[in-house]
């Protein structure tokens, strides 16, 4: 058996408010990770593209909304 087999195995015989502590817990760590990713993204300007478009659409519309 893999050790990712008995980290399932072990999962599902947990106790339903362990499992939900052990959920809760894998929930927050992949958001922090994520966020940590986002910042990296941003720190290497990966998201400037996507920032420009984005201001030029908002722009096009609020100048489409004042004519």
């Amino acid at each position: 058996m893999s050790q990712l087999e008995q980290i399932e195995t072990a999962i599902l015989s947990l106790p339903s408010h362990d499992f939900e502590k052990l959920r809760q817990w894998f929930l927050n760590l992949d958001y922090e990770l994520w966020d940590e990713q986002i910042e990296r993204d941003i720190a290497d300007g990966k998201l400037e593209a996507l920032a420009a478009e984005a201001l030029a659409k908002f722009t096009e519309s609020i100048n489409e909304f004042e004519l």
